[in-house]
């Protein structure tokens, strides 16, 4: 929509469009394909059809003819392009398999029932559900859940949350002198602090100092103001395990059910003081691991693929048992 209103030339030369994992692929394949999970986030994929929206693009104005096929993860594009397969030494097969991070991340997730919620936590934390049908209701969208694609056509409903993100930027504002490991001990240090600060507030999206924009907001809401860096860090990491707490209550009370514990994989895994925190918070124990979930759930989508493994529950629980998934309990 921004090429159109901006620059309305570029879009009538077009001839095809491509997420970047498709344009990838289409440099090493000459194949143009769209994959799922990734064209989902683009919001032009009917929930229903699970293949482009052609009313939608139509009353938005797009040219149909730019929107590729769209291919579940799993599909073969084809063989390294003659030129590729010479430069690089060999040829291989070249698949689609979840391109969208956090579809990958959630196909890692260790867990084959329907009784937990997930955190894909990283720089962002992605919390939400599988489900096999998209959730479109008013009271989803009034709390800013969204449906995007995972394997197999499931469904990730989940909500966007700050994540890692804060933490990230204290830490660099101290010139990295910490590692998130000595972040996370200074903080329980300091576990007694009490102030907490809405970390989906728009202030902490890019401020130019996190730790000075997290004292300004304690300061503006009347709350006690942290001085040391193990106080910044514990007002983060303890304002993180609330908001999930928060999310876990809108989940249910949108979906009508409960959900008994919480998966978390991705990086933010390794941070033991908020895996804790957020069992608190939450009441539910907390499952941590894979820390490298994207990448694990890349491979195993080629790994069903070439029939390592027959279905998505063999793969999880070979997951759970290869990775030392961690349980943190509500204390």
């Amino acid at each position: 929509m921004a090429v159109k209103l901006k620059h309305p030339e570029y879009l009538e030369q077009a001839e095809a469009m491509l997420m970047v994992p498709d344009y990838l692929q289409y440099r090493l394949t000459g194949v143009m394909a769209q994959e799922y999970t990734e064209a989902t986030t683009g919001q032009l994929i009917s929930p229903i059809t699970k293949d482009w929206d052609y009313e939608l693009i139509d009353m938005l104005g797009f040219p149909r003819k730019i929107f590729q096929k769209v291919n579940k993860p799993g599909t073969t594009l084809g063989n390294l392009k003659p030129e590729i397969a010479k430069e690089v030494g060999f040829d291989l097969e070249v698949m689609q398999i979840g391109s969208h991070d956090t579809a990958s991340a959630v196909l890692a997730v260790p867990a084959n029932d329907d009784d937990f919620m997930y955190i894909s936590s990283g720089t962002w934390s992605l919390m939400g559900v599988e489900a096999a049908e998209a959730n479109c209701s008013m009271k989803s969208r009034a709390a800013n859940m969204t449906n995007e694609g995972g394997y197999n056509y499931r469904f990730r409903f989940l909500k966007n949350i700050m994540g890692l993100w804060m933490i990230q930027s204290v830490r660099h504002e101290t010139g990295d002198a910490y590692s998130f490991a000595q972040l996370c001990e200074m903080a329980e240090e300091a576990k007694d602090f009490p102030s907490r600060v809405d970390c989906n507030d728009n202030c902490f999206l890019a401020p130019k100092n996190m730790t000075e924009e997290v004292k300004d907001y304690c300061r503006r809401t009347g709350q006690q103001v942290p001085e040391t860096i193990g106080e910044v860090a514990t007002v983060v990491y303890a304002s993180l395990a609330d908001c999930y707490a928060k999310t876990v209550a809108e989940m249910e009370d949108i979906t009508g059910r409960t959900y008994g514990r919480i998966h978390i994989v991705g990086g933010g895994s390794n941070a033991g003081y908020l895996n804790q925190l957020t069992a608190n918070a939450c009441k539910r124990n907390v499952y941590a691991g894979p820390t490298e979930g994207t990448a694990i759930g890349n491979l195993t989508a080629q790994m069903l693929k070439a029939k390592e493994f027959s279905t998505v529950e063999e793969a999880r629980d070979n997951i759970f048992k290869s990775f030392g998934v961690k349980e943190y309990k509500p204390q």
